[in-house]
């Protein structure tokens, strides 16, 4: 065990002080002061401390080399304090899901990162027969990609939301327009069918290579387990040396404006990143599987 203490964590805004007590891998607690433990202690006063991040990432193929998945692990993701990502398949019809599945996790059995594995789809496999499989393999998020707001239309939307219970893998849209009024469109009839059917679903895109929200995670099923610094979580954790100019940012702004900050990056209680360099662990990633999606009350 030992103590991490003057931890200035970075959350909403607001900087909160404390000390972090880590058994193994592990927060085992959160205290306001460290003063009556007589363990082995880590100052971390200089620093800001954030949860590492997650990010949403499509470029990753079975057709990549080893040699670019470890240049993208590298420049993409552990250079940036990200140490969990999330991707998808690509998936025509009903019986190519195990296989596509089975094909990225192969992939990825080299990655240094955390990574969950989602599916992507043309509306038209949106069946109640696709979900049950999708449910039964713990899918946990099926990207629907919509041309115009005519595919909509004449969908057994409450088939569909039957056979998303009880599990209920959140529908995310993918607009695959260059036209943005048709665009905003799509997204709008999107919405409309989403909220008038009851259907677990995001409501917008979700952007790639950015920090995913807390809202965005817990609705995936995967917070507070990842991207949270709380009781009983893994410790995964960034450092950015503190500054008068990032006393008063968010996360998303550290992440976007202040990375030159970044010294170190903590993935499961190991150093995967100290200043400029990475300590690259093929395997060290695993495959995350969702138990539950939006288990966690927020």
């Amino acid at each position: 065990m030992y103590i991490i203490e003057n931890a200035n964590i970075l959350k909403d805004k607001r900087l909160t002080t404390c000390s972090l007590i880590i058994r193994e891998d592990r927060i085992e607690s959160i205290q306001s002061s460290s003063k009556h433990y007589r363990l082995m202690k880590m100052n971390a006063e200089p620093y800001i401390m954030t949860p590492s991040y997650v990010l949403l990432n499509s470029k990753i193929s079975p057709d990549t080399s080893f040699r670019d998945l470890k240049t993208m692990f590298i420049d993409q993701f552990l250079l940036k304090g990200c140490t969990a990502l999330i991707t998808f398949v690509q998936v025509n019809f009903e019986n190519e899901l195990i296989e596509r599945i089975n094909e990225m996790k192969l992939t990825l059995l080299s990655s240094p990162l955390d990574f969950v594995i989602a599916v992507k789809i043309p509306v038209r496999l949106l069946t109640p027969s696709f979900i049950r499989k999708c449910k039964k393999e713990k899918v946990p998020a099926i990207f629907v990609e919509i041309k115009c707001p005519e595919e909509l239309a004449n969908m057994p939307w409450g088939w569909i939301r039957e056979a998303l219970f009880p599990f209920n893998s959140p529908l995310i849209p993918i607009i695959s327009t260059s036209n943005k009024k048709e665009a905003g469109f799509t997204l709008s009839k999107w919405k409309s069918i989403m909220e008038n059917e009851k259907i677990s679903a995001f409501y917008e895109e979700l952007e790639e290579d950015l920090p995913l929200s807390i809202n965005v995670l817990n609705h995936l099923g995967l917070y507070p387990h990842m991207a949270s610094l709380m009781n009983g979580t893994e410790i995964s954790y960034n450092l950015y040396v503190k500054g008068r100019g990032i006393m008063n940012v968010d996360e998303q702004k550290l992440f976007h404006y202040h990375g030159d900050r970044l010294v170190v990056t903590v993935h499961k209680g190991k150093v995967v990143r100290s200043g400029e360099e990475v300590l690259f662990k093929p395997g060290y990633g695993e495959h995350v599987k969702v138990r539950t999606p939006a288990y966690f009350s927020l």
